[in-house]
């Protein structure tokens, strides 16, 4: 049993922020249930390709985007921009303790499905909305996606070549950090409220913004410029407050060097053999590197390059030094760490014989994480937990599949 396996969720979200929080409830053993668009349902499931091929080899139309975030879930096709499927879904929600919705503010309340008109019918929910800019605020009514959340929330002001470089200018995270974030933080809400419900018996409602997330992960960033008043530089691969810790040219490609402390930087020039640098007072601390980072960096490479990546790796691990290669994924699944720790994995799967995941990164050693589902097809489990959740006959359930409800 998960140790969530008590709780309901209701999942109304879709594409990634809300949906990666479903998805870590349901690892936690939550019944997860989500509502989908009859015909249609979450944008990504057509997020493709590449599209997950079923047991001939034929692309179905489950997007792999989709499989990301929604295994462990069960699929319900509702209309509730019908009277009758607004009403299935505000029973589904009264049997449940917990609802995720990621529509625009105020977008719910025309259906009756926003927290005010459920938390009349359960004041014992816990209502997490998940928006781009939050319920208030000048921006509040419009839309917000990862993409333009990392621009205006700072981080591509970070993120990419400095200026004076090829290639100079700001860059994208290369996944969509801001929604995955955004899932985790209101994963954590979700749970506090629960806390709080445990102990005081009432819900309440959760106001998610993806800016909000964005600008609290800048994290030692925004300190420097709160700390200075001056907005950090794009420094490509190099550390705003370490050095050296950055990407470094080997005989055969590139590793990563991260000197955390003055003793790791006097191993690393050791191994380099160059250990006058360790007491020339220009690198001698970390204070001294990051001033002196122009003068530093440019020797680094000038020795990096005369040996290969598996050279340095194995001759810093060695000596007690922070270091590892750049692998691309196929690299990355073969490692034999990420091997050891299972962080691929596979499910069985109703059209493709079983579909491969990533792996939870939660470890708990008396409720772990189980894979009971592969992410749903569309509208799979609707009649099940229209009968078992809101037991209704399947005659009922035949008259409103006719009627286009679900």
């Amino acid at each position: 049993m998960g140790a969530l396996s008590h709780l309901r969720v209701l999942d109304l979200s879709r594409v990634l922020a809300g949906p990666w929080a479903g998805q870590i409830l349901a690892d936690l053993g939550a019944d997860v249930i989500k509502v989908e668009r009859p015909g249609l349902g979450d944008d990504t499931r057509a997020w493709g390709p590449p599209f997950l091929k079923d047991a001939f080899g034929e692309s179905t139309s489950e997007a792999a985007y989709y499989l990301s975030a929604n295994r462990n879930k069960r699929s319900v096709t509702i209309d509730f921009t019908q009277p009758e499927g607004q009403r299935l879904v505000r029973e589904l929600a009264a049997k449940s303790d917990i609802v995720i919705e990621n529509f625009k503010v105020g977008g719910l309340a025309a259906y009756g499905l926003d927290y005010e008109s459920l938390k009349a019918l359960s004041p014992r929910l816990i209502y997490c909305s998940i928006t781009g800019f939050g319920q208030t605020g000048p921006y509040a009514k419009r839309a917000g996606y990862d993409f333009m959340i990392q621009g205006l929330g700072g981080l591509m002001s970070l993120t990419g070549r400095p200026e004076g470089e090829e290639g100079a200018g700001p860059v994208k995270v290369g996944v969509a950090l801001t929604d995955i974030l955004t899932g985790l933080y209101s994963t954590v809400a979700i749970l506090a409220a629960l806390a709080h419900r445990d102990q005081s018996g009432v819900g309440q409602h959760i106001d998610m913004a993806l800016l909000d997330v964005q600008v609290a992960c800048l994290a030692n960033q925004a300190m420097n410029y709160l700390t200075t008043g001056t907005p950090p530089r794009r420094l490509g691969n190099a550390h705003p407050n370490i050095v050296p810790y950055q990407d470094f040219p080997t005989a055969d490609g590139d590793f990563i060097l991260t000197v955390g402390n003055d003793g790791q930087f006097r191993k690393f020039a050791e191994v380099a053999g160059q250990p006058q640098w360790a007491d020339d007072p220009r690198f001698a601390t970390n204070k001294q590197r990051v001033a002196h980072r122009a003068e530093l960096i440019p020797l680094i490479r000038q020795a990096t390059v005369f040996k290969t990546t598996a050279e340095w790796v194995a001759a810093l691990e060695q000596a007690g030094v922070p270091c590892g290669p750049i692998n691309d994924l196929g690299q990355m699944f073969r490692d034999p760490q990420v091997l050891a720790r299972g962080l691929r994995l596979d499910i069985a799967h109703p059209l493709a014989g079983s579909v491969p995941q990533v792996a939870s990164p939660i470890r708990l050693s008396g409720t772990p994480v189980e894979y009971r589902r592969a992410p749903p097809l569309l509208g799979e489990h609707t009649e099940a937990v229209l009968r078992d959740v809101l037991g209704l006959a399947a005659g009922d359930v035949q008259r409103l599949r006719e009627a286009g409800v679900v």
